[in-house]
């Protein structure tokens, strides 16, 4: 524990669960007050309960400009300001095999969540934090829009979407002492890749491979976990990052780098084997 950011607020959306629920875990732990913003009512308000006096629990729809701006109302009126805001909520799209039998159903919805949200979230922490000293604004992004594939088109879209808007705001909020940074997370443990998988008939055997298949191609051979990317909220959130904007930080073990995969390495063994 420390305090790095102490005498901070800090709104996380996606607040109760996942990344959001440990990035909230970790600001606390370097000394900020934390609101969470989460669709999820019964969770959020649970969340917000078990973690003590210095955590609120609005409940909020990222992609409504009104509750937005309702919550960061809300997060002033209760602590005082707000200097920290973390954009993470997001939700992933039934991955298909082919886009060609993708019918795009749920395009409009991750938009409004993924992209949206997080332009929301950053258009109306700004409006305070420029008239209130500057601040810090972290979007989550994904190592899918940095890294071309498939399965999971209208997602990418999006998430390339963060990176860019991420860029242009911190261009244009500059001069306000606001920097705007984002992570892009990379085969996180969360529950997001069983959701995407939910409709397939073996959710949780597809889940499974899914993540081998990851890991395969992964330079550093280990889980990454939600702290790891708490972790890199909390440098952004705080005085460290003073002189960093416009920036995309995988925390990926590897994978935006590049393949883990050694053909050579095999070549060579099965023929010195045989």
């Amino acid at each position: 524990m420390g305090n790095e950011l102490s005498g901070k607020v800090a709104i996380v959306t996606g607040g109760a669960s996942g990344i959001g629920r440990a990035s909230v875990e970790r600001f606390l732990e370097e000394g900020a007050q934390v609101v969470i913003a989460d669709i999820n009512r019964e969770l959020g308000s649970t969340v917000a309960a078990a973690l003590g006096s210095g955590v609120e629990f609005k409940q909020t729809d990222v992609s409504a400009s009104g509750e937005v701006a309702d919550l960061v109302a809300f997060t002033v009126a209760r602590f005082g300001g707000l200097h920290i805001m973390f954009n993470n909520a997001g939700i992933p799209t039934a991955m298909r095999a082919n886009f060609l039998d993708d019918e795009l159903a749920d395009f409009h919805r991750i938009m409004e969540v993924d992209l949206l949200g997080v332009m929301l979230g950053t258009q109306h922490a700004a409006r305070h934090m420029a008239e209130n000293g500057g601040g810090s604004i972290i979007n989550t992004t994904s190592i899918g829009g940095i890294r071309a594939g498939t399965g999971e088109l209208s997602y990418r879209a999006a998430k390339a979407g963060v990176i860019h808007f991420t860029k242009c705001a911190a261009i244009d909020l500059a001069h306000h002492g606001i920097r705007v940074n984002s992570i892009a997370p990379g085969a996180i443990v969360t529950s997001i890749v069983s959701t995407a998988t939910a409709h397939l008939p073996d959710s949780a055997e597809a889940t499974r491979r899914l993540r081998e298949a990851m890991k395969s191609i992964r330079p550093l051979q280990q889980d990454g976990t939600a702290t790891d990317i708490a972790n890199a909220a909390v440098y952004y959130a705080s005085d460290r990052s003073s002189y960093v904007t416009g920036t995309v930080l995988p925390v990926d073990g590897g994978i935006v780098a590049g393949h883990a995969m050694n053909t050579m390495a095999e070549i060579e063994k099965d023929q010195l084997a045989s």
